[in-house]
């Protein structure tokens, strides 16, 4: 598939193809076919007709010879008996070598062996020739032979079908037209195309003989016509016919019946198609007649009804073998309706291709100007990385100055542009009156939310069968559904606009700040309201009229937010106000009284959001609250008590963050068996919770910042993450143990715990950062699971026992007391960060340093290289004399020294590299490992030891071991200022060396003795084997990141190498 973003400048040609043949073998046969194939392909040839034929090559042969892409060379008996066909050769190979000319070759009743060779009849033929010629004419023309008869090319006595091999040329030669032809320049610049292009030549089966129709889907806007158009372009020299039938849509006319629509889309298409204007037919049989022999490429775009389908593409085999037809719609269901199964499905672009489609537009150019990139990235979010948004936008923006492009952001927060909306209303305007109002509830109050929550929403209309009409709206490309329902930003828009352009008085949804204002103060709505979105941005002072809702009978979703600060706003609430009885969402930010009115009644509520309000109840006594799904209150700071949550036995999540002069949770709680998620944090008065419960569905309880929290809550043994943070928390209960699905548990800054016994072997993740813990029991060793364990300034931990050999990260930074580690101390894959940890004793040292590593490391302090790594320099690089051939392992130690004293700042990774560069200066083997510093971690603040393992591939020689470090935060300023190497050359002495205690996990060590490595450096290859199992790599870059070629010569390369990427093997 061609390109369609080249930017270089491409050489013209004046001919597809040029042809070099013996015309007494072929013209009159062969070669008449050959032609008149290529003219039905639409591919050019040069024609020699007029050229009179001499001795020697005319100037007008050698120029047709240059100016055509392709040379297909026609090896027939004769051919060598011809000094003129000889020399067009010796052309031909000249303009390949010099131009970069294709060649191609047919054997027409010669042998390749006999061509390469120039012997048997094709040999005489050639001794003939130049038994008059110089010995160099005929060194050349031998040379020449030799090569075209070594290309690949049809050999006649393969075929029994002569035509079938001059369709099989033909093809051959459009495919390498297409590569090599600058595609139409109406597609220069569309970004992302060319992988569309990729995946839909794949779907395309351009090679399959058989008819294939193929689908491109996707909401409007999305490029779907571009795409189609793009392969328009490029395929259509590959078939006799082709058609592009744009405006489907607008051809549908629903003043025909259906015969008559079927006949006129017809009579269209033939016109179209044949070239005949104005055709007429009086039979659906008409497409099948005239294309049933034709190889044809079709379009049908922006189709809308199958009817359009069975009209023009109802069967295969309407049209002949290698026909494709290519169909682009919104709607999903239509091509499962007319079974279509191939379907390309056009995803939005990137965040930086959306970017750079913008900056096309804006700027002429693939990045944005200087001072204008973060007003481009706030532009390119509000178009929703829509690519007709990005296009209509980034060209009004052309030219335009910061100040102009700040007010287009101000606009695109409310207003969708004219051109945009054309396009993108079609779909809405197309539902039925239910689709569209669950259009509009959703692009108003459920964009991004989930889709239970949603069908329960509105599950009380019973005009509305909500599957049906969330299926609908999905097959229109109108939303997706993830398991929460999503809208596109510019959709929205269009459903927000439609609103407002009905009739007021029959408006289902208000929206408008001042008509709602008006409503809400002078009772002015009506039962046809079903919802209110109020955005109280701009508006100074509001007085609720104590009937006002009670009016609206229907009101249903009631939201009332503040979409920009912009100070204070009064809003009067009477204390006798009515909301309607039927409300099924009341979302008030910042509700400005003391408690929900007296006659509030909750029963059909489905979700309450009460956030930044000044509640200090709700209400009083039992409600009915059986509907109940999400109840949101946090950061009312004055807020006292919760009601009786008894009969909200639906309820799913329950957020009460910040919630500061809240004391207890109800015992009620308990009754909530579908509750997953329970969100306490920073609840700082909170005191009391209910104890010995069992809630069947919690999956997540947040308490951190609960200070005055003292006893640790076990609500449910299906808990799979408790976070009690900054909480009084003494002890860990017994009872987690039966916590048997619990994953996370975060005990952090609790510095009242001091200990604990029990846990569960579930756990993969356990923080105890900043607490006063004293030990940590011997039971760890049993979490098999347990992949983190986080111990950052736990001042009093002395000891750490033997741990679980699935740990992955074991970070023990600033733990100043830590004097020892219990052996076994079997971690192989263990990013081990003993940093600042000063009283760390040398038998600790030692056991840490003797543990093998395979993904594993070890940081600690230490200023002096251990005496096991012999291979020893100063600086952060050693030469090493490998006296064995053979594959191994090493273990690597360096001195990490920080330049300046560090800053506590947000948890950040530190890249610890080596590499080992042969005699040659290639990179032959990179190893990566990884310090990471937690949150508000000062860093190193003296010198360091970090150990970790490699494995050194076949050298035979001298190797160059190069370390260095990268970090992702300029700030930490580390430099390597001793290095050393110990290669291990077999298991015993690895046994030994690592201080081996008759323990071995073969699970994680892996046996060296059968590994083993081949790098082909002539074919650029890497092999491992590993007991029996081979790894194959294609060349250097499945295994090698640090150059595009996967092969750096270490002369290009700065010895500070800071940007290098290593690749973990």
């Amino acid at each position: 598939m061609a390109s369609s973003s080249s930017s270089s400048t491409p050489r013209t040609w004046r001919y597809r193809v040029f042809t070099s043949f013996h015309g007494s073998d072929v013209r009159k046969s062969f070669l008449s076919h050959f032609r008149k194939q290529f003219n039905n392909n639409g591919i050019t040839m040069f024609d020699d007709q007029r050229i009179l034929r001499g001795e020697t090559i005319s100037p007008a042969l050698t120029q047709a010879i240059r100016e055509s892409r392709i040379s297909i060379v026609v090896l027939s008996k004769n051919y060598p008996s011809s000094s003129w066909c000889l020399d067009e050769l010796l052309e031909i190979i000249k303009c390949k070598d010099d131009m970069g000319q294709i060649v191609m070759t047919v054997f027409y009743g010669v042998d390749p062996s006999d061509v390469r060779k120039q012997a048997g009849d094709f040999g005489i033929a050639f001794s003939e020739t130049c038994a008059r010629k110089t010995d160099e004419e005929r060194r050349k023309w031998s040379q020449a032979l030799n090569y075209v008869g070594n290309i690949a090319g049809e050999h006649l006595l393969n075929w029994d079908n002569e035509a079938k091999m001059i369709e099989k040329i033909a093809r051959d030669v459009s495919d390498k037209l297409n590569v090599t032809l600058t595609p139409s320049r109406d597609f220069n610049g569309m970004v992302g195309l060319e992988a569309h292009l990729r995946e839909m030549e794949s779907l395309l089966s351009l090679d399959y003989d058989g008819v294939k129709i193929v689908g491109i889907t996707g909401p409007a806007g999305i490029g779907k016509t571009t795409i189609a158009r793009a392969l328009h372009s490029l395929l259509s020299n590959r078939f006799q016919l082709s058609c592009f039938v744009d405006n489907l849509r607008e051809s549908y006319h629903s003043g025909f019946d259906e015969y008559g629509l079927k006949l006129r889309l017809q009579e269209q298409f033939l016109s179209k198609i044949l070239n005949q204007t104005g055709m007429r037919i009086c039979h659906l049989g008409a497409i099948e007649e005239r294309l049933c022999d034709l190889k044809v490429l079709i379009i049908l775009d922006d189709v809308n009804d199958v009817k359009q389908l069975e009209a023009l593409a109802n069967e295969n085999k309407w049209f002949g073998p290698g026909s494709r037809i290519i169909v682009t719609t919104e709607n999903k269901d239509l091509m499962r309706q007319h079974g279509i199964n191939n379907t390309y499905h056009v995803k939005f672009p990137s965040g930086e291709e959306a970017l750079e489609i913008l900056c096309r537009y804006a700027f002429r150019q693939s990045s944005p100007r200087l001072g204008f990139k973060n007003l481009a990235k706030n532009v390119t979010w509000l178009c929703g990385n829509l690519p007709l948004g990005l296009r209509v936008v980034g060209s009004s923006l052309h030219g335009k100055n910061e100040d102009e492009w700040e007010y287009m952001l101000s606009r695109l927060e409310t207003i969708i542009d004219r051109d945009i909306e054309e396009v993108l209303k079609v779909g809405y305007e197309s539902l039925h009156e239910n689709e569209k109002s669950l259009f509009l509830h959703i692009a108003v109050f459920f964009n991004n939310k989930d889709g239970d929550l949603v069908k329960a929403m509105l599950a009380d209309d019973k005009n509305l069968d909500i599957q049906h009409g969330l299926n609908i709206l999905e097959n229109k490309s109108l939303i997706s559904i993830d398991g929460e329902i999503r809208m596109h930003k510019l959709l929205q828009q269009v459903g927000i606009q439609a609103n407002q352009r009905e009739d007021p008085c029959k408006r289902r949804i208000l929206i408008d700040a001042q008509d709602i204002c008006h409503a809400l103060e002078n009772e002015t709505g009506n039962g046809a309201v079903s919802g209110i979105s109020f955005d109280t941005k701009g508006i100074n002072e509001v007085t609720i009229s104590k009937r006002a809702l009670r009016r609206m009978s229907n009101l249903r979703f009631l939201r009332v937010y503040k979409s920009r600060g912009d100070g204070n706003n009064i809003m009067d609430i009477p204390e006798e106000m009515e909301f309607p009885p039927l409300l099924r969402l009341l979302h008030w930010d910042a509700y400005p009284s003391k408690s929900l009115p007296l006659r509030f009644r909750a029963e059909n509520l489905v979700e309450l959001d009460m956030q930044n309000s000044q509640l200090e109840y709700l209400w009083q006594g039992t409600q009915p609250l059986k509907n109940l799904k999400k109840m949101n209150l946090s950061c009312s700071a004055h807020l006292k008590e919760l009601p009786d949550l008894s009969l909200a036995t639906n309820l799913e999540r329950l957020d009460l963050g910040f919630c500061r002069a809240l004391v207890e949770l109800p015992s009620s709680i308990g009754n909530l068996q579908k509750l997953d998620h329970l969100n306490t944090g920073y609840c700082e008065s909170l005191q009391v919770i209910p104890t010995h419960i069992n809630l069947a569905s919690l999956e997540d309880i947040y308490l951190t910042g609960c200070p005055k929290l003292k006893s640790f809550p076990v609500f449910s043994t299906t808990i799979k993450s408790i976070s009690l943070q900054r909480t009084g928390v003494e002890e860990v209960a017994a009872s987690i143990m039966h916590c048997s699905q619990l994953l996370y548990l975060y005990i952090t800054e609790c510095r009242n715990l001091k200990s604990f016994a029990h846990l569960p072997t579930s756990l993969e993740v356990l923080d105890l950062s900043w607490t006063d813990i004293e030990m940590i029991p011997d039971c760890i060793k049993d979490l098999q699971r347990l992949a983190s364990l986080r111990l950052f300034r736990c001042t009093k931990l002395k000891s750490l026992p033997e741990l679980p050999v699935s740990l992955t990260l074991l970070t023990a930074e600033d733990c100043e007391s830590l004097e020892s580690v219990t052996e076994p101390f079997n971690t192989p894959n263990a990013q081990l960060n003993f940093s600042n940890s000063f009283k760390l004793g040398e038998e600790a040292q030692r056991v840490i340093i003797q543990q093998s590593f395979l993904d594993g490391s070890a940081c600690f302090h230490g200023n002096s290289m251990p005496s096991e790594f012999n291979h020893r320099a100063r600086g952060n690089s050693l030469n090493i004399l490998l006296t064995s051939s053979a594959s191994s392992t090493f273990k690597a130690c360096v001195v990490i020294s920080p330049n300046y004293r560090q800053h506590a700042r947000d948890c950040r990774i530190v890249e610890v590299c080596c590499r080992i560069i042969d005699n040659r200066g290639w990179y032959i083997h990179i190893k990566s490992v990884y310090l990471r510093h937690p949150e508000k971690s000062t860093g190193l603040r003296t010198k360091h030891l970090c150990i970790f393992h490699g494995i050194v591939p076949e050298v035979g020689s001298d190797a160059v071991f190069e370390f260095y470090i990268s970090s992702e935060k300029s700030l930490d300023d580390y430099k390597i200022t001793e290095c050393g190497v110990q290669i291990l050359t077999n298991e015993t002495e690895r046994r030994r060396e690592r201080g081996s205690k008759g323990y071995e996990n073969p699970s994680y060590e892996a046996d060296y003795d059968k590994l083993s490595y081949e790098i082909d450096y002539d074919n650029l290859s890497y092999t491992v084997d590993y007991d029996n199992s081979r790894y194959e790599f294609d060349d250097f870059n499945d295994v090698f990141e640090d150059s595009e070629d996967g092969l750096s010569s270490c002369d290009s390369i700065s010895d500070d190498a800071t940007d290098e990427q290593g690749t973990l093997l």
